[in-house]
């Protein structure tokens, strides 16, 4: 497959990804772009993997982490309304979560990691080997990322009940 046919099929999941991550559409923007210049500097090794989408996948984290490492550097602000990231055209099994603006708001409190472990599995629905190749780690740590973060989810989430 050829480097544009590739990007133009897979670029609205990508940035749609990237918005749930960031939480920024305009940042995933950026970081998704960031990402295909790179592929695309590569693609001939990358087009010859079994899975070209999950090694983008992993570029894109990796943007996102780098990006979250400058963060001192840039004015971030939580998303109100994560809705708006949704195609029309695409179903979003994000959709179990009635208010997407405490979604962005439980997801901003988790690790980087954890973060994009649930965002993989849960918004992307990837199985612990892809979300492992795409974060650059094992199974395992992946299942560890997640139990956490949901851990964390669910302890926020109590809290937030008892407080209202």
């Amino acid at each position: 497959m050829q480097f544009e046919e590739f990007s133009r099929e897979h670029l609205p999941g990508l940035v749609r990804f990237a918005a749930v991550l960031t939480g920024d559409r305009d940042l995933a923007q950026d970081v998704v772009q960031d990402a295909l210049v790179r592929a695309h500097q590569r693609w001939r090794r990358i087009s010859a993997t079994d899975r070209p989408d999950l090694y983008l996948r992993k570029t894109v984290v990796n943007g996102y982490f780098t990006w979250r490492r400058h963060w001192y550097q840039r004015s971030v602000h939580a998303a109100s309304d994560v809705t708006r990231f949704r195609e029309p055209s695409a179903p979003d099994p994000a959709r179990r979560i009635a208010d997407a603006d405490q979604l962005s708001d439980l997801l901003a409190g988790l690790s980087r990691a954890q973060r994009a472990a649930i965002v993989l599995r849960f918004y992307e629905d990837r199985d612990d080997d892809e979300i492992a190749a795409i974060l650059g780690c094992a199974p395992g740590t992946v299942r560890s990322h997640v139990s956490r973060g949901l851990s964390s989810l669910r302890i926020r989430l109590r809290e937030g009940k008892e407080t209202v």
